[in-house]
């Protein structure tokens, strides 16, 4: 049985953010943001596990779950998501930084949280779960195939535009809705019900979480692809890479060296929603992490997973 959470209603304008919260308010602050096509519930089993320790706090973003719904693709735009989350930061934690995770599109947009100025200071250290920074895999894209003489740095490159082949159809007239609906649609339901983490119909948004979350690539890849930005962050960062994901190849994450300068990789033998499916794990490598940047105490698995420059 689920433990119970309570929400807070936070506001960035207009728009009303659903934060679904587990846990003591003074403890440290712990933020968990969802991915597509999911919303704050993704993140259960993983609160459970970590309120003892962390005052956990996982918004639904704009555009899922019970987090209001934009009509207009841009205000889906990066921009806008980071927005959010800085208001949530300053509702949940005013005073103190906070530790942050991301899977999927929560990975994507905490990503540009960390390398742009809105959170300098407000973040501790962000845990990245199969979801790149745009910037970093488009740079990633293109010296690949720059790259004289390589090419299993090109088949890599390649590996990946083919598990992405929904991003493309997200993009053209009337297959969105279709993808969705073929692709798509109840599958985070059914991975949670098979691996008794939640119960299917605790996902009652799921079908619309899809089809507004759609808009986050059309108001953001293409941009991103074809004029990355370059994004670099001092946070400490923690990767954690399902290498058996159907979405995201472990390669997208081999040249963040440059970019994130205090940097763990953590390769994990599972799929895409590794938090259903591993939450014990995952608790704990948020709780090692953690751990190492509020008192420098590094353990073995964390120090062997190092990853240098």
């Amino acid at each position: 049985m689920p433990i119970s959470s309570s929400c807070l209603e936070v506001r960035n304008g207009p728009i009303r953010l659903n934060v679904r919260c587990w846990g003591d308010r003074s403890r440290p602050v712990l933020v968990l943001v969802h991915g597509f096509p999911d919303n704050s519930l993704i993140w259960t089993g993983i609160a459970e596990r970590l309120m003892r320790r962390f005052y956990v706090v996982a918004p639904d973003v704009r555009g899922a779950g019970n987090s209001d719904i934009p009509a207009r693709t841009r205000d889906y735009r990066m921009a806008c998501l980071v927005e959010d989350l800085a208001c949530v930061i300053d509702v949940v934690s005013p005073d103190h930084p906070v530790h942050l995770a991301g899977h999927d599109w929560g990975s994507i947009q905490c990503w540009e949280a960390v390398t742009t100025p809105l959170l300098q200071g407000c973040i501790a250290s962000f845990t990245s779960i199969s979801g790149p920074s745009l910037d970093h895999a488009a740079f990633w894209m293109q010296r690949s195939f720059r790259q004289p003489h390589d090419d299993a740095r090109r088949q890599r490159v390649l590996n990946q535009l083919l598990h992405s082949w929904y991003i493309a159809s997200f993009h053209l007239p009337l297959l969105p809705r279709l993808t969705w609906r073929l692709a798509f649609n109840k599958w985070p339901a059914r991975i949670a019900e098979l691996n008794h983490a939640l119960e299917a119909e605790q996902f009652p948004t799921q079908a619309s979480d899809g089809l507004h979350g759609i808009k986050l690539y059309r108001a953001n890849f293409l941009k991103r692809l074809l004029h990355p930005e370059g994004r670099w962050t001092d946070v400490p960062v923690q990767l954690v890479v399902p290498t058996d994901d159907i979405f995201v190849t472990p390669g997208l994450f081999d040249d963040l060296t440059g970019w994130a300068h205090k940097l763990w990789r953590r390769n994990v033998a599972a799929g895409h929603w590794v938090q259903l499916s591993h939450p014990d794990l995952i608790a704990g490598y948020l709780a090692e992490f953690t751990r190492l940047v509020d008192t420098g105490d590094e353990s073995p698995g964390l120090a062997a997973s190092r990853v240098h420059s």
